[in-house]
Parts: structure tokens; C-alpha cells; sequence
């Protein structure tokens, strides 16, 4: 009989049984194991065998009931009045039968006197005779003596182990020199420049007429400088460009003049002039004894002179000891003008010639605003510049840092793969 279902397994039609081995297969009907695979799979797919889950994922335990019943229940049975009166609640709480410390009922009860951080003078005693090694604590957790065994603030000496006595020391971590000096500002003269400089009057967001024309007409002469500069740049580098090129040009028309030299027409600059000139003859000994006796008296004139002046020099030490005292007071007097000075506004982009680093210093930008975009109030002011870059750039102008480019991919170190020929030196035993 052929399947009615198409999931079940195929069958052959019914007939006699055979009795061979190779017929038991082709007989058993597995349809009933089919359906229950199925079945289970369809549990698994919806969320698990349902055989195997616990009891709290198939039910669900209702203490309250639900309140439709209740309300028709109720409706047909009204609650007795005793249980309307129990079940009423009063706003005040319950008084709380346990008790609390610090309460009494108004006697005073005597108590034993205790210290101030609540510890009765017998736990005090214990707690003391535990702590100073009393008699039921071992000896050995405390020493009496009062040597410690280990001391945490003391030097500690590494002993070397000696299989490893070939190997070199470690040398400390020194720091360098220029940690202790003073940095050097990178200010026109090394001028001293606070950290934090002081911002001009005409900067304000309402500042007077007379100082903020003086200012604008400061920035607008810099920046007039400036676009001079540039353009003064822009015509020599114009200008080199040109003499190159003519210089070009006029090396192609005398290659182009050598060419046609061999054609038996000669140009200008193939005169026969230079064969004319007389060639230096080599020189006879006397002349190079004269030449000799010529340097060695230019050299004694030259020590002579220079004898001369040591001996002027000795003669007015003394002048020249008053010289340096006046130079050093004068020197003295420009360091505390100089730091007199250092509340006065200083201008951060005059720099001197010589900087710390290779890459150039970041230009400071021009906070001036023009004057249609003054404001008469302060909320109208919008937020401009940035606070990290001009501390950066003030570290830099002071010389506590030197200017670097930022480091947009860090060096690898250099791997060198080698093979190994160990596996190349072995013996062959007898």
C-alpha cells in the first residue's frame, strides 16, 4: 500500500511475509516516529520542548483574582459588616512594639561608663592587650624588642646573582642638564613673557574711539607691511625666474654657434686670443728664497704687533676692571627694567632669528574685528578663538617646548626574520 502522507516514510504494498534478513528493513513502518520528530521540531522552532520546560514558564500562578468576578460575586453576596469594619484602615501607623536605644519610660537606669567612641573600658583592655602582645596572644605575631624584622623605608640592595655576573649593570635614569636651566623665550632679545599676557584696551567689545583707532591702525600698517613683503617677494622671485630662462636661451644659441664651427664658420667666443696670453713660467730658486724671506718678515711684523698690543692691554687693566664693573651694573639694571617691564604689553610676534625646533611657529591670529561688527552689548558677542591654541603657542614663544609637526604615523619597529640552521648540526653516533 503506498503512503497516504507525504511526510511519512515510503512503504511497499502489503504481501506474505518473507522470513529472510534482507526483508526485516523493507517491512518496519517508521511513520509513527516521523510524526513525532515532526512534532518535535515544531515545539523547538516555537520556543522549546514543551515536555521540558519547568512548570513556572507553562503556568501562571494568580494571587488576586480577577476584579469583573469579584464585582458580580459581590453583587450576589454582600461582605458581612464585621468584615467591613476590619478591613478599614486607619491613617495613622501601628505603635512599633520593639525596642529603641536612648528611649526610656523617664527613670534613669544606671549604666556602665563607656569612652567616647562607644567601647566599654573591658573590650578597651582587651583590645589592647591583643595589640601589645599580651598573654593570650602567641609571642611570636609581635617582638617586644621592638626590632622589626622588616623595615619598608629602608635602601634595598640588589645582589646580583652570580650565574648572571657577565652581564652589565643597569644604568640610572639620569635627567639632562638643560632640565635645570631656565628656558629660553623665543621673544626678540629674550624678553620675559607671562603666561598669560595681558590683553590690549582696544580688544574690548566697547572700547574708546582713541584706542581702538590707534590699534586698528597699527594692525592695518602691519598687515600693509606684510602685503608689501609678499609681493616684493613674488616680483624677485618673478625676476629670478626670468634670468634663468634667458640664461637658458643663451647657452642653446652657443651650442647652436659650436656646431656651426664645424662647418668651417668660427663664432665670436672661438678667438684665438687666449693663445696669446703669456703662460706663467716656473720659478727660479732665487725667486722662491725671496717669496720666503718676504712671509717670514710679514710674520714676525705680525707677532711684533700683536705683542705690542698685549703690553697696551696689560698697561690699563685697571681701566679695563672698571669697564666690566660698569658693563655687569648696566646689565643688572636691563634685567630688573626687563622685569620691571614684563606687566607692559609685549608684542609675541616679533621673534628673534634663531628658534627651538624646524618647524615654524604658529602665526597668531588677528583678533581685532573690524568696525561695522562691534557689538554694544555683551550678549550679542559671538565665541571666537580657541583657548587650547593660544596656551599651546604661549608655551612655545616662552620655550618651555619646541615647535614639532605632529606625528601623523608613528615608526614601526624594524623586524629581521633569519633562519635558523641549528637543525643542520648534529652527529651520527657509531
Amino acid at each position: 500500500m503506498a503512503p497516504t502522507n507525504p511526510t511519512e516514510a515510503p512503504q511497499q504494498y502489503s504481501q506474505p511475509s518473507r522470513k529472510g534478513k534482507k526483508a526485516w528493513r523493507k517491512n518496519v513502518d517508521v511513520s509513527e516516529v516521523q510524526s513525532g520528530l515532526e512534532i518535535l521540531r515544531d515545539e523547538v522552532i516555537k520556543g522549546g520542548v514543551i515536555a521540558e520546560k519547568p512548570s513556572s514558564d507553562l503556568f501562571t500562578l494568580d494571587p488576586t483574582g480577577s476584579e469583573a468576578i469579584q464585582k458580580s460575586y459581590n453583587k450576589i453576596h454582600k461582605p458581612l459588616k464585621a468584615d467591613q469594619i476590619l478591613a478599614r484602615r486607619s491613617a495613622v501607623p501601628a505603635i512599633d512594639s520593639r525596642k529603641r536605644p536612648g528611649v526610656t519610660d523617664g527613670v534613669l537606669e544606671p549604666s556602665k561608663r563607656r569612652k567616647g567612641n562607644g567601647v566599654t573600658p573591658q573590650q578597651y583592655e582587651r583590645l589592647k592587650n591583643r595589640a601589645y602582645g599580651g598573654a593570650a596572644v602567641p609571642k611570636d605575631i609581635i617582638k617586644a624588642d621592638g626590632t622589626p624584622e622588616y623595615d619598608p623605608w629602608e635602601d634595598v640592595v640588589e645582589v646580583q646573582d652570580p650565574r648572571f655576573s657577565y652581564l652589565e649593570k643597569p644604568k640610572p635614569v639620569r635627567a639632562p642638564m638643560t632640565l635645570k636651566e631656565a628656558p629660553i623665550s623665543l621673544l626678540e632679545g629674550a624678553k620675559a613673557m607671562p603666561a598669560i599676557a595681558k590683553p590690549k584696551a582696544g580688544l574690548s567689545y566697547n572700547p574708546t574711539f582713541h584706542e581702538y583707532d590707534q590699534l586698528l591702525t597699527e594692525e592695518g600698517d602691519k598687515e600693509v607691511e606684510a602685503e608689501k613683503k609678499r609681493i616684493r617677494e613674488a616680483k624677485e622671485e618673478e625676476e629670478r625666474l626670468a634670468r634663468i630662462e634667458a640664461a637658458q636661451n643663451e647657452r642653446d644659441d652657443i651650442q647652436t654657434e659650436d656646431e656651426s664651427a664645424w662647418e668651417g664658420i668660427e663664432s665670436e667666443y672661438e678667438t684665438a686670443e687666449w693663445l696669446k696670453e703669456r703662460r706663467p713660467e716656473r720659478k727660479t730658486p732665487a725667486e722662491r728664497n725671496k717669496v720666503k724671506r718676504r712671509k717670514v718678515v710679514e710674520r714676525q711684523m705680525k707677532h711684533d704687533a700683536e705683542m705690542k698690543r698685549r703690553a697696551q692691554q696689560a698697561e690699563r687693566i685697571k681701566a679695563i676692571a672698571q669697564e666690566m664693573k660698569e658693563q655687569d651694573a648696566g646689565n643688572a639694571v636691563a634685567v630688573v627694567g626687563s622685569e620691571e617691564s614684563s606687566d607692559e604689553e609685549v608684542d609675541d610676534r616679533v621673534l628673534r632669528r634663531r628658534k627651538l625646533g624646524k618647524a615654524p611657529l604658529p602665526e597668531r591670529p588677528l583678533e581685532l574685528v573690524l568696525p561695522d561688527e562691534l557689538q554694544d552689548s555683551l550678549r550679542l558677542l559671538k565665541p571666537e578663538g580657541n583657548l587650547l591654541n593660544d596656551r599651546f603657542r604661549s608655551i612655545l614663544i616662552r620655550g618651555k617646548m619646541e615647535t614639532r609637526k605632529p606625528i601623523q604615523q608613528g615608526k614601526k619597529s624594524k623586524r629581521i626574520s633569519t633562519e635558523k640552521w641549528t637543525y643542520k648540526d648534529f652527529t651520527v653516533s657509531a
